[in-house]
């Protein structure tokens, strides 16, 4: 007999909250829930492992298009892996651009507070600094 998996049992054991759980069902990304004897979610071990499949993927920051595609390879694996490494891929160079972005912005946050260690608000050199700091700034935002 298969074990069957109630929605709380499933969120204890995922990590992944009841409301998300529902959330992935009505995206399509897991199978519709059979309902139990008082109308219970029931779900089965494969869909407790899609969720695990789901909740891995966000904490990798990919996006849910991307994960229903993984999930459409992995539901037929017989396909070619390609789109697989392109999906991986791409998420790799946008973390790698994010991570380059936030290195700047911690080497300038650094110098900025190097500058200001307390004083009037007038002379804050942060708030002089974020003043002054047009050229990241779109003409179009800002006016």
């Amino acid at each position: 007999m298969k074990h069957v998996y109630r929605i709380g049992e499933v969120a204890t054991r995922t990590g992944c909250s009841p409301e998300s759980i529902r959330h992935y069902e009505k995206l399509g990304l897991l199978p519709p829930p059979w309902r139990g004897e008082q109308g219970y979610r029931c779900y089965d071990r494969a869909t407790l492992e899609r969720v695990c499949f789901i909740r891995h993927g966000r904490s990798l920051g990919l996006d849910l298009q991307s994960i229903r595609e993984l999930l459409e390879l992995s539901d037929n694996p017989d396909t070619d892996c390609t789109t697989a490494d392109d999906i991986a891929s791409h998420h790799l160079e946008l973390l790698e651009e994010r991570i380059t972005a936030l290195q700047a912005l911690t080497k300038e946050l650094r110098q900025v507070v190097n500058k200001c260690r307390g004083g009037k608000a007038a002379d804050c050199q942060i708030i002089r600094a974020l003043y002054d700091h047009r050229p990241q700034c779109n003409k179009q935002k800002c006016e």
